[in-house]
């Protein structure tokens, strides 16, 4: 069975939303049970779950909440901090579809995709020194 052509891009949108679903604690500690079974039992449990604490390594960190959408280099007077920012994760999609009934006549469909971070969307900072949480800040609204 062939797809008719104004339906591939719709089929692609899909194909790409499927492949964005957003990993879980669970699936991340699958992924990386060496790593995890290294950890104290309280750190297991708080990744487990997906939360974070002070004085957590960037690896649990990684292992509860994922890759961070943007990383920034923070300087202070006590030195230099990295900070991870975490956004809500919900990728943007608009499909559209046309018919012209001009000369030439035609139909068309249209497939538009972003996952860009809006300081909207902002939930959490993690701010990191020397490698160890020493600041969570949640976005309050």
């Amino acid at each position: 069975m062939r797809l008719p052509l104004f339906l591939l891009p719709a089929s692609l949108a899909v194909l790409f939303l499927a492949g964005c679903v957003a990993s879980t604690p669970q699936t991340r500690i699958s992924d990386n049970r060496t790593l995890y079974a290294s950890f104290p039992s309280e750190v297991q449990r708080k990744v487990s779950a997906g939360e974070v604490d002070i004085g957590f390594t960037e690896e649990m960190v990684g292992l509860a909440m994922g890759k961070p959408g943007r990383k920034l280099t923070r300087s202070d007077e006590t030195g230099e901090a990295e900070v991870w920012i975490y956004y809500k994760r919900k990728p943007r999609v608009s499909l559209g579809f046309g018919v012209s009934s001009g000369g030439y006549g035609g139909v068309g469909t249209g497939v538009s995709m972003s996952t860009a971070n809006n300081p909207e969307d902002e939930v959490r900072r993690i701010i990191f020194h020397e490698g160890k949480v020493t600041a969570i800040e949640t976005m309050v609204r």
